[in-house]
């Protein structure tokens, strides 16, 4: 098994990447003869985190029980910093602090001295991973737990444990600002410059550190906040975590009567519609590039803070998507280009993919991203073949880093794979979208080239949205050179909600569709015969769910093409079940 025609850009990525990691330790060396940052002298206020709190998790804590991201470990007396991490999402997760929230929520004076025995353990012991907890994202995240939670942790604490505690913050605003001498990632720098400014405004003796933030963080924004509202990751999750510390970020800038960077405004400003661009009749976001769990509290909170309304956009033409409403029927689909290769570890091979509801119904969805899952479920989570749109020969649209293949390739990969993550190292790059209504009736055609180079196709996709949402059609295209290869296939998917049933009918011509709230649809295609698979729903908050996905296959050289329709029925159904087994996607 090997890299095929991506390995040169592995090796150059990998290349690129050494040099990076040659600067870095020259800027760590250059960084222990330079002047350290100043100390903070005194706490001026503390944030709000907006982040819903939870206080019967303050028990678990005190008890011993830590979880998080789907994982949990039990001390029994024991250090949870004297543990190995369970994943790595939960060592971020611990070392970031961001669960103190909760202590704080309890109230108590018992909460207040296990936060402060808490904190006090990780910074004076060498217990943990610690290359995890050194981490820029984490280091940033940990400071602005300490700050936002500071009242829990100092309430009740003496004058000695008050300056040990301004100096563990004065320790890390040192270590962020030497990872970012040495050159830290786009979405690395923007977490260190959010951090550093929380810093700057609730601490007094860090003027300069501030005035060095405000401009990295306006630079930053500027950078990776799109002319739309949307991350340059294209990852809706992404767009939501930011939001959670900028708006407070926003208020502390008003509070202090320090000038607000106009990049501050103008980013919230813009993000807060593209975020409901996303989000379904449900409350949920749309599972593209990265897109798990919906936290619908936490969403829910947010949008309390959006003092315009706003309403959703729906053309978003720099994040690569759209969005279409008719009735109580909305789709939004993926049409663009896979996200700049740094920002890229979580992106997903679903361009030309879509979702669509009816009402509070999800229909049709994308397999999202699991919040509990191995390597080989979340490198599958990311393929073409877990999003509603077309693969050739099940191939995926975007290649990302993993290892496989044998000496040069292998290395290459472990190297970038330790250093950035499982990046996309080759994905769909001319993507193009045009919509347009007439009476009343909405269309949308795109097409993307990342069969292009491995198989001489073209995919196209249009969509057409009735007046009345009650009908949604669509055609998928394949052609360019490669259409002329009688090996290549064609596999067309439509993976249906949790709760929806499918059953066959006129022999494959028809497939019925019948919602958990009883609502029916049917589906047809045209040329071919539709099948229906099992599925699985990665995006749940228990792990995964099985479902269903309406399958059809072609080859070009003898169909280029097919017509597909969803039409809404005016009466309701009982569920059938199925007839036919067929086999799991993942």
């Amino acid at each position: 098994m090997n890299w095929g025609p991506d390995r040169w850009r592995l090796y150059g990525l990998a290349l690129r990447e050494t040099g990076r990691a040659m600067r870095e330790s020259l800027s760590w060396g250059l960084s222990t003869i330079r002047m350290g940052s100043p100390s903070p002298t005194r706490l001026l206020f503390a944030p709000q985190d907006l982040r819903t709190a939870d206080p019967t998790i303050a028990t678990d804590i005190y008890s011993g029980f830590f979880a998080f991201a789907g994982r949990s470990i039990t001390t029994s007396g024991r250090s949870p910093f004297g543990f190995v991490p369970p994943s790595r999402a939960w060592a971020e997760a611990l070392y970031g602090f961001g669960w103190l929230r909760h202590l704080r929520a309890a109230g108590t004076a018992l909460a207040q001295a296990n936060a402060r025995s808490l904190v006090d353990e990780f910074v004076s012991s060498r217990l943990g991973d610690r290359r995890t907890a050194h981490e820029t994202q984490v280091v940033a995240r940990r400071l602005i737990s300490f700050i936002s939670q500071s009242p829990l942790i100092l309430e009740g604490a003496d004058h000695a444990f008050y300056q040990r505690f301004l100096r563990i913050v004065g320790n890390l605003v040192r270590d962020l600002e030497r990872h970012l001498r040495a050159g830290a990632l786009p979405q690395q720098q923007l977490m260190a410059a959010i951090a550093l400014s929380y810093a700057g405004l609730c601490c007094e003796g860090l003027e300069k550190t501030l005035r060095r933030s405000s401009r990295l963080l306006a630079r930053e924004l500027d950078r990776q906040i799109l002319a739309d509202g949307g991350h340059a990751s294209r990852n809706p999750r992404v767009l939501v975590d930011l939001l959670f510390d900028l708006l407070p970020l926003r208020q502390m800038f008003a509070s202090r009567e320090v000038d607000t960077p106009e990049a501050l405004l103008h980013a919230i400003d813009r993000m807060l519609p593209m975020v409901r661009l996303f989000r379904h009749g449900d409350g949920t976001l749309s599972h593209f590039n990265g897109m798990g769990v919906t936290a619908a509290d936490h969403l829910a909170t947010l949008l309390t803070y959006d003092d315009m309304r706003s309403q959703p956009i729906h053309h978003a033409p720099h994040s690569g998507y759209e969005r279409m409403e008719a009735g109580r029927t909305l789709l939004v689909a993926d049409v663009g280009a896979a996200p700049p290769t740094p920002l890229s570890t979580e992106a997903g091979g679903g361009c030309l993919s879509f979702e669509f509801s009816s009402g509070t119904q999800r229909v049709v969805v994308n397999c999202g991203t699991p919040r509990i899952a191995n390597d080989a479920i979340l490198q599958a989570s990311r393929s073409t073949v877990a999003h509603s749109t077309a693969s050739i020969n099940d191939v995926s649209s975007s290649h990302m880093v993993a290892l496989k293949g044998h000496g040069p390739d292998r290395l290459a990969a472990r190297w970038l794979l330790d250093r950035i993550g499982p990046i996309v190292v080759s994905g769909p790059q001319r993507v193009t979208a045009e919509r347009a209504e007439r009476d009343h009736v909405q269309t949308l055609n795109a097409t993307h080239d990342g069969y292009a180079r491995r198989f001489g196709l073209t995919h196209e996709r249009r969509w057409q949205l009735s007046p009345d949402g009650d009908r949604l059609e669509g055609e998928d295209l394949f052609w360019g050179e490669g259409s002329a290869n009688p090996t290549h296939e064609a596999i067309i998917r439509f993976h249906l909600a949790p709760g929806i049933k499918a059953s066959r009918a006129q022999g494959g011509r028809v497939v019925m569709l019948v919602l958990p709230n009883r609502e029916a649809w049917q589906f047809t295609a045209s040329p071919g015969d539709a099948f229906v698979e099992d599925s699985i729903f990665l995006a749940t908050p228990d792990g995964m769910r099985r479902t269903e996905q309406i399958v059809l296959a072609l080859r070009p050289h003898e169909t280029p093409s097919v017509r597909w329709r969803f039409e809404r029925l005016a009466r309701s159904f009982n569920p059938s079940p199925r007839t036919e087994p067929e086999p799991e996607l993942l």
